[in-house]
């Protein structure tokens, strides 16, 4: 390794010198047994003779070191004292040290070379950390999702509440990377200033294919005019690796002023903040005119009741996401029809916010079947209501069900033209 490299440049390791080995092998007076070498007085001489053991040879900083037998030395009480202390015996085993820095550099080189990260395979993701970017002239946002294990349900697909967070992030990125997020959850800084906050009020989505776990997802989204105080935003989701087009969505959003939970004009500071952004383009959903209808306990086949908000269903804006909404719808639909079938399409007509405290209720009808015999259908249609205990309404829904692993031969949306 580089880093290795660089280290013994610095730091070389020196071999020990034959003075340090001898002076691992002189001993003082007197019966010794060191490193293995056994020493013994003589009577005759005064002096000492040395006998080798039968055992390995001792190293010093890793070195073996081969030691001989050694007769003649004198016994002289300057032997005896240890050697002096110096800076070099004071360290600790340059081993250790070496292997320290070396896991230092390594470190460094393994931080620097994220830092420096480029795809290797075509096929791999262009936004690896999912920031987004602007295209399209600066008018459509693009951001990549990577399908998660925890993201799929029970078919091994994503859930529609896993698409749908989709949009809503991408929305909020959208905004952001424009520069025209101030504080609040999505809101322009002018929006800020005047305690306005966009709601969404209609929500068209057509799902063609749900993708499934490790699949990456293209997302791209833009802006348009709706009426005189309205926007639109649409989403197009597709296979970032195919370009096959998996999910089609609209939405209608209006301001609302979040002290007095009043709906609001859009003022004229904030129209020159987000018409710059805006494309005249078509629906990418061609518009449902049908009217949602209104059910009650007698029309209703199925009705799921208790269903509560928790604190983690709250957004910045302190009211329920919308998003938590589609599965409180779902809670109600009839499980044979959750077994066999997949929601193809939805229309939801958001009437009111609920708080914390809130209790609902959710109402499903199955339109022109026979409730009995869901399992044998091929399209099925659903009337959605979520209501609050006491009989306000929060979100009124239609559903369309197809069969599972049935192909979608719909219009399929495109991303709007590029301006010349």
């Amino acid at each position: 390794m580089v880093a290795t490299a660089a280290t013994s440049a610095f730091f070389p390791v020196t071999s020990p010198s034959p003075d340090s080995s001898n002076s691992k092998k002189k001993l003082g007076s007197g019966s010794t047994n060191l490193g293995g070498i056994k020493s013994k007085p003589s009577a005759s001489s005064g002096s000492l003779q040395v006998k080798a053991n039968a055992q390995a040879p001792p190293k010093i900083n890793g070195t073996s070191v081969v030691t001989t037998p050694v007769e003649g030395f004198k016994n002289d009480d300057s032997l005896s004292s240890p050697p002096p202390r110096t800076f070099i015996n004071q360290l600790p085993d340059w081993s250790m040290l070496l292997a320290a820095i070396t896991t230092i550099f390594l470190a460094a080189e393994k931080q620097w070379m994220m830092l420096d990260w480029k795809p290797r395979r075509s096929d791999m993701l262009i936004d690896p950390f999912g920031i987004g970017r602007i295209v399209q002239d600066g008018l459509v946002f693009r951001q990549n999702f990577s399908i998660r294990s925890y993201e799929i349900g029970a078919d091994r697909t994503a859930s529609i509440e896993t698409l749908m967070n989709h949009l809503q992030e991408t929305a909020i990125n959208h905004c952001r990377s424009a520069g025209l997020l101030g504080d609040g959850f999505g809101s322009t800084p002018e929006m800020v200033k005047k305690n306005l906050i966009w709601v969404v009020t209609r929500m068209q989505v057509v799902v063609d294919r749900y993708p499934t776990w490790g699949d990456v997802v293209q997302v791209d989204t833009w802006v348009s005019a709706s009426g005189k105080n309205g926007m639109r935003r649409d989403w197009l989701v597709s296979d970032s690796k195919t370009g096959e087009i998996l999910t089609r969505a609209s939405s209608v959003w209006v301001m609302m002023n979040k002290v007095t939970r009043r709906l609001s004009k859009i003022p004229e500071e904030v129209r020159g903040e987000i018409e710059p952004y805006f494309m005249n383009t078509d629906p990418v959903v061609a518009e449902d005119s049908r009217k949602l209808v209104k059910l009650d306990d007698g029309t209703a086949d199925y009705v799921r009741k208790g269903l509560t908000p928790r604190w983690s269903d709250l957004d910045v804006n302190q009211h329920v996401n919308n998003v938590k909404y589609i599965g409180w719808i779902l809670e109600s639909a009839p499980l044979p029809i959750l077994e066999s079938h997949e929601l193809s399409s939805m229309t939801l007509e958001y009437r009111r916010e609920c708080g914390r405290d809130s209790v609902l209720q959710s109402l499903t009808a199955v339109s022109d079947s026979g409730v009995g015999d869901l399992v044998n259908l091929g399209e099925v249609e659903c009337q959605h209501l979520l209501r609050l205990e006491e009989g306000a309404e929060i979100v009124r829904g239609r559903t369309e069900w197809r069969p599972k692993h049935a192909k979608s031969f719909g219009d399929v949306g495109q991303i709007p033209a590029e301006s010349a």
